[in-house]
Order: C-alpha cells, then structure tokens, then sequence
C-alpha cells in the first residue's frame, strides 16, 4: 500500500516519517488549497519560541483554487526574510553550515507556483540527505481513497501525528525543552546525517 500526502514547505518531522515509510509515495496536488496549513508554512525554533516562515500566496476565500494553481505573491522578498530567520534560528547548529548553501540555491531562483516550489524544497532535503526516492503525484481527487494510507491531514495545523516522535537535541532546548513537530529543517540542521535514523526509527514506536 502506498502513502498519500500533501506537499508543504519543506515538511514536517511526521511528514518526513511518512515520506520515508517505505510505501510508495504519492502527493495530492488536485485537493483544494487551504490557508494557515503547512501548505505554505514551516515551523522553526528561534530565541523567541516557534516561528512560522510564511509564503506568502495570492489567494481569496471567493476564488478558491486546487494547490496546484497556487501562485506564490512575489512583491516582498520574503526568501530573504526566511533565510535571516534561518541564520537566526540555526547558525550555532551543528550542521547549519553544511547544509545552507542548497537552501540558498534554492532561494535564488523565483518561484511563481506554490506547488512546484514544495516539491523542489522535498527534492532539496532528499539530496542533503543523499536519498533517492521517487513519487508519483496524483491525476485526481479522491475522497477516501481505497488503495494508500490517507495521510494528506498532515498538511493542516497542528495535526496530530501518527507516529510516536522521538526528541533529539535542539539548538534552543534549554530555554523551551523539546519542541515537537517543527520543520524538517530543525532536525536536518540539528542531526545532519542521522536525520534519516531519527525519521526511521519513529516508525518502529
């Protein structure tokens, strides 16, 4: 059975668990767009708690689209704002500074589709990691479907996992504790190569 999910921004740890599950990967691009989602948000940890990296997106509730027809609204330069608040977040992680470039890589080109850039940012971690690992994306919209585990409520606000999340060390964690649940980007910059064994090893409990 494969897994069916939403690409976000990046991702979440309990995205990431599921992508690496082992099933073969689908994501949903003909579901409709909804707003305050990981859709366009990713959650870091910085000296002041849990912040959220918004893309911004031209979007009203009186013209609503699929998620594949998001367009990204490019009229304030917010890849600079998030990579300040990644260098903020992450500089004094152990593994920041090997892994940034691609993130800047990234950034420098200009994104119009909010679709095409979530995939890119899942192929930019997929290579930090030194994974190879395909998807296919859906041709329509299931309701319930029948043949992948429906794991797309992912992509909401503070959805509940279905994994049992291990801790590991955050740059933070003396000032707030363990913080759940955050972008792939905290362990990736927190754990570097043993990203792959903290996302795996949630997957046995």
């Amino acid at each position: 059975m494969g897994v069916l999910l939403t690409p976000c921004y990046f991702g979440s740890i309990s995205f990431w668990t599921a992508l690496l599950s082992n099933h073969e990967v689908f994501f949903e691009i003909w579901g409709s767009y909804q707003k305050q989602t990981l859709r366009n948000r990713s959650n870091i940890l910085g000296a002041n708690g849990k912040l959220g990296l918004t893309i911004p997106v031209n979007y009203s509730q009186k013209n609503r689209q699929l998620l594949k027809d998001v367009q990204i609204a490019n009229t304030s330069n917010w890849q600079e704002l998030h990579l300040k608040s990644l260098a903020s977040a992450y500089q004094m992680s152990p593994f920041y500074e090997y892994y940034i470039d691609a993130i800047i890589e990234l950034f420098d080109e200009k994104w119009d589709s909010l679709l095409e850039l979530n995939l890119a940012t899942i192929r930019c971690v997929l290579n930090c990691l030194d994974l190879d690992l395909g998807y296919h994306l859906t041709t329509h919209f299931e309701k319930s479907p029948e043949n992948s585990q429906d794991l797309r409520y992912l992509a909401g606000k503070n959805a509940p996992s279905p994994f049992i999340l291990k801790s590991y060390t955050q740059v933070f964690s003396q000032k707030f504790g363990f913080t759940e649940e955050l972008s792939i980007l905290d362990l990736l910059f927190n754990e570097g190569p043993n990203t792959e064994n903290i996302l795996l090893s949630q997957l046995n409990g």
